[in-house]
């Protein structure tokens, strides 16, 4: 290969602005020297023009972050290396020293998993953003960063069972405490923060009650104690809310959700409102080793390209189904943030952009009558996760959260007979359908 083919490689894939944090360890220095560059593969005509062609959250969700690759392909390559090559020994050097744009190794920096990134930021209007193996790397990723020995963390009481079951088993052994609340209730936020709080923890709404938090009114209250605020967005995703616009500093969202949406990768990713809080989380990422793969980052900005017009399906046919059930004389209460017997109705309807797909219900004759409906369902896929094209259920009791105590879990309302619906794309009438005969059942 010529020289001058090199540089034009090279200088297509040109960062098109640096930042380097002068603040890092110097233990870490070597990671992030990539980082002198942290808007990688995108072009100077990208920030020239301030983003996208277009800012339509669906226009956005198709073009994403603008890049150029050198051979011209549409959509960003797969990048599936593990290293890349130094021009000289000078060009590695200034590298490492963060006086270069260049691309080191994957775990710190990948041309596909940096344009996913950029478009994940682009979605939620935050500074950059920070893609990782899977959701729970992501929310350990803010975990590691803002917690330690002697540091308080305020968290929802339903949150994801790994995400407070992690806390409870693991880290109180490192001596950091933590305390569930309602936080459906800004009081109940208000009361359990301490001097020592170092970070508040919403998942809104959530995982599987669907309460909601009051993200603007919390946001505020943190603010009063300089405490980072971090919600867990993966019920909405960017589509359907956006908590760095609410007052929230991190989002964390499982892409292995709705915004891949076909069940076939797990990831997870996080945004930060500003550059300084990029900075704390950034190198943590690195230095755990919690990096996306190439082949994950392409399939997830491939979802992405659909997010809105999958949501829009499937919320509508959740409307229908958990108006459907909440009728039904075998049902005995459900809970989505459409209905308005939901406990935050008014709530959703302010900081949400519509109800979501996700609905979680309780049969009259309870646990036992919940898996004989479970077990007679026929188009209904018995499986964990969310978000997806398919419609998924489960019983977060036995299941995503079995691993919590009896007493968290019935803190939490995780009750025995509570099933959780996650409503995907099929025909709305056959999905009702198969509920249908499945009640008949019980």
């Amino acid at each position: 290969q010529s020289k001058s083919k090199r540089d034009k490689v090279h200088e297509t894939h040109r960062v098109a602005e640096s930042t380097h944090p002068s603040s890092i360890l110097s233990l870490e220095m070597y990671l992030l020297a990539a980082f002198k560059a942290s808007a990688v593969i995108l072009l100077a005509s990208f920030l020239a023009v301030g983003g996208t062609k277009g800012s339509a959250f669906t226009t956005k969700a198709v073009h994403g972050a603008p890049f150029h690759d050198a051979l011209g392909s549409v959509n960003m390559p797969i990048y599936q290396a593990s290293t890349f090559r130094f021009d000289s020994a000078e060009h590695g050097a200034k590298c490492f020293a963060g006086e270069s744009d260049g691309f080191i190794y994957t775990r710190i920096n990948n041309p596909t998993i940096r344009e996913l990134e950029k478009t994940l930021a682009l979605l939620e209007n935050g500074y950059d953003g920070i893609c990782t193996s899977s959701g729970m790397a992501a929310v350990n990723v803010v975990y590691m960063s803002l917690l330690g020995a002697g540091k308080h963390i305020v968290c929802h009481k339903t949150v994801y069972g790994p995400s407070r079951g992690v806390l409870e088993q693991h880290w109180s052994r490192f001596g950091v405490e933590a305390s569930f609340v309602d936080t459906s209730d800004v009081e109940e936020v208000a009361k359990a923060i301490k001097p020592n709080t170092a970070l508040i923890y919403l998942e809104s709404p959530a995982n599987p009650t669907v309460s909601v938090s009051d993200i603007p009114a919390i946001a505020a209250l943190a603010k009063q104690h300089d405490i980072p605020v971090c919600v867990d967005n993966t019920f909405c995703g960017p589509y359907l809310q956006l908590p760095l616009d609410l007052g929230a500093d991190i989002v964390v969202n499982s892409l292995t959700k709705s915004l891949n949406g076909h069940a076939d990768i797990v990831a997870g990713a996080i945004v930060t409102k500003t550059k300084e809080m990029y900075q704390k989380l950034r190198p943590m990422s690195i230095t755990l080793g919690t990096c996306m793969d190439p082949n994950q980052a392409f399939l997830v900005r491939r979802g992405l390209k659909t997010l809105p017009l999958r949501i829009d399906r499937a919320q509508e046919s959740a409307t229908r189904v958990a108006a459907y059930l909440e009728g039904h004389p075998k049902v005995a209460w459900v809970a989505y943030p459409g209905l308005a017997s939901h406990p935050q109705h008014d709530l959703c309807q302010r900081i949400m952009k519509g109800p979501g797909t996700m609905m979680s219900f309780g049969l009259k004759g309870g646990v036992e009558e919940g898996r004989k409906f479970l077990n007679a369902l026929q188009l209904c896929i018995l499986a964990v996760s969310l978000g997806g094209v398919e419609t998924l259920i489960q019983h977060p009791a036995s299941m995503t959260h079995a691993k919590l105590s009896p007493q968290a879990r019935e803190q939490g309302g995780v009750t025995d007979d509570l099933v959780r619906l996650s409503i995907g794309i099929e025909d709305v009438e056959e999905i009702m359908a198969d509920i249908g005969q499945a009640l008949e059942k019980v």
